[in-house]
């Protein structure tokens, strides 16, 4: 006999809170995917949502790190959350119980009992200079389809020349970058800010807008492919890009874990050792808290190197 999913109260007023206050459609999926995960984890528990307790959310954690979870869609895994995934999925439940007692509905249990998990400690991986470049200019190699290949070229110049999220550059939009290369960014949270491109970031989109042609699309970078692909509203997939990049890099041998993020981590890195200062690339990247550049800046082992030679008191 199936299991009957949980039932969260006013999920969908919670939602719809959410849209509201202006959250963004992917933080809007995020929420919805992550309390998705709390109702399969009370339905396989057979809890009650009115039943929730201190006992209850400590099983909820160790369900988390477990290797026999279930994902959103109620299908089992063997990928272990990391810390980050884990302390997101249990904000987003402390969102939605403030969000019961501001609107005077019942929550089980007060939020701040909900306390997040210790982080991992690890040393980010940068992949070295020469091993970005090749990856970015991967796709002429193994692109047969030479639309794709001119597209995906831009694409990853834009990536590493910005340092703008995947997320950004797939709502990117032809009408944002201005004759300079000056770049409008609608970024996480809706707040706006703008990057700049290389000169061989924009020879390479002006070169990938010549091939793409007249295609109505106000987006920058589109499918060419599929069904959609003429619909003046379609744009890329992050998931489609982000396994283009995993091909990529396996075709290349690469063992430094290089994705769209890594493309923007290392942005971070190598702008950094280069002599960019922390409060510039906060503004370039976006973030809320210089804390959160600061790691970037510092998971670069050369640069750690480069400080040490040049500062150490016994260094002649």
């Amino acid at each position: 006999m199936a299991k009957t999913k949980a039932h969260l109260p006013y999920f969908d007023d919670f939602l719809l809170s959410m849209q509201v206050d202006n959250r963004s459609p992917e933080t809007l999926y995020n929420y919805e995917r992550d309390l998705n995960v709390f109702q399969n984890f009370l339905a396989g528990a057979s809890i009650n949502f009115e039943k929730v307790d201190k006992k209850a959310i400590l099983n909820y954690k160790a369900y988390l790190t477990s290797f026999d979870r279930a994902t959103a869609n109620d299908h089992k895994t063997q990928k272990r959350l990391s810390s980050y995934s884990i302390n997101r999925m249990l904000s987003v439940l402390r969102s939605y119980l403030k969000f019961l007692i501001k609107m005077d509905y019942n929550s089980p249990i007060d939020p701040s009992a909900i306390e997040l998990v210790r982080k991992e400690k690890r040393q980010a991986r940068v992949g070295e200079l020469d091993e970005i470049i090749k990856l970015i200019e991967s796709p002429a190699e193994f692109e047969k389809d030479k639309l794709v290949a001119s597209r995906n070229r831009a694409i990853l110049e834009t990536l590493f020349a910005t340092g703008m999220r995947i997320s950004e550059l797939i709502n990117l939009k032809t009408a944002s970058i201005d004759k300079t290369g000056r770049v409008f960014i609608l970024g996480k949270g809706k707040k706006e800010r703008f990057a700049y491109l290389t000169p061989r970031a924009i020879k390479y989109i002006k070169e990938y807008l010549e091939v793409r042609g007249g295609n109505a699309s106000p987006y920058l970078f589109i499918p060419f492919k599929g069904r959609n692909s003429e619909k003046k509203d379609t744009k890329l997939s992050a998931n489609y890009l982000q396994e283009k990049i995993k091909k990529y890099r396996e075709f290349l041998g690469l063992n430094i874990p290089v994705s769209a993020h890594g493309l923007r981590h290392g942005f971070a890195t190598y702008m950094a050792e280069n002599g960019a200062s922390v409060a510039a690339l906060q503004i370039l990247l976006g973030h809320e808290s210089l804390d959160t550049t600061t790691r970037y800046v510092n998971a670069s082992a050369k640069y750690a190197e480069k400080i040490h030679r040049q500062f150490h008191p016994l260094k002649d």
